[in-house]
């Protein structure tokens, strides 16, 4: 085990501005029209402080390097696979066009296991995400750094058999078949240049995907979308969802929500039943 204690508690800052024409593109994105209260849409603050590093500063997956030096807010793990795994979210108050924007990011905890798949390690990141001084979300980020995939592994996730989801048991389903011109538009709103999402060739030969892969911030996104469109803007509190297999763009996805009070159970499936995401939350 290696010792990264000297990261926990590392901080970042990162100032941003929610201005009109980010809003439109992000928007313009998952076709929706400008909220009539004037708010935005709850999701839009994964798109806002993002990495700013240099091009040259980018390792072999698109995701900026990381190092020993005081400079580098992440660790330096030696495993070169790295994914979102999951977070959990509280939305404080709406987000509007113009609005100031300050996060305080923090490491709040780094574990290495090993699992099936060989060695494994966990980072935590809490972020602080405030709109003209006051509070507006809160999240606890996990991520996953995994070794790489031997070059002749299987490409995952296999083809389905097209039937096994059970639509009876949810109030609300949605299809959707994600493409690359929105994991294109996705990325490029989230600065995000990992290229699992945009490098079908990588994706395939290097990380042994069966094609490029969806974002899990946008499937979250698009479960937030879900809930708004059936339960009125902003009304989610607290949302956690959780990643647990990979979608691939082409593929079709069924976004479901369940209501029982003020809690909703949400879930990304493909076609064949398998789950891809896991969430919930409260309003």
């Amino acid at each position: 085990m290696s010792d990264w204690s000297a990261w926990i508690g590392r901080e970042e800052r990162r100032t941003d501005t929610l201005d009109p024409a980010l809003a439109a593109r992000w928007l313009a994105t998952f076709d929706r029209a400008a909220p009539a209260d004037g708010t935005l849409p709850q999701g839009i603050h994964w798109c806002l402080c993002t990495p700013d590093a240099p091009t040259a500063m980018l390792g072999a997956d698109g995701h900026p390097q990381r190092d020993e030096s005081e400079d580098s807010f992440f660790p330096p793990i030696p495993l070169p696979r790295r994914m979102w795994a999951s977070s959990e979210v509280e939305f404080l108050a709406p987000l509007a066009p113009g609005d100031a924007i300050e996060r305080v990011s923090s490491i709040d905890s780094i574990a290495e296991k090993e699992g099936r798949s060989g060695k494994l390690a966990f980072v935590t990141v809490a972020h602080e995400t405030a709109a003209n001084g006051a509070a507006a979300v809160r999240e606890k980020q996990h991520l996953v750094y995994r070794e790489a995939a031997a070059p002749d592994a299987p490409l995952v996730p296999p083809e389905g058999d097209g039937g096994g989801f059970d639509g009876s048991v949810w109030d609300v389903v949605r299809e959707l078949t994600p493409r690359p011109p929105l994991l294109f538009r996705y990325s490029a709103l989230t600065f995000n240049t990992h290229r699992i999402h945009y490098d079908a060739p990588y994706a395939r030969g290097v990380e042994r995907y069966r094609g490029l892969v969806v974002h899990g911030p946008l499937m979250a996104t698009l479960l937030l979308d879900l809930a708004a469109q059936e339960l009125g803007p902003n009304a989610v509190t607290r949302f956690a969802f959780r990643a647990v297999s990979p979608a691939i763009a082409g593929d079709k996805l069924l976004l479901a929500m369940k209501r029982e009070g003020e809690d909703l159970t949400l879930g990304v499936f493909a076609a064949d039943g398998r789950q891809v995401v896991k969430a919930e939350a409260a309003l």
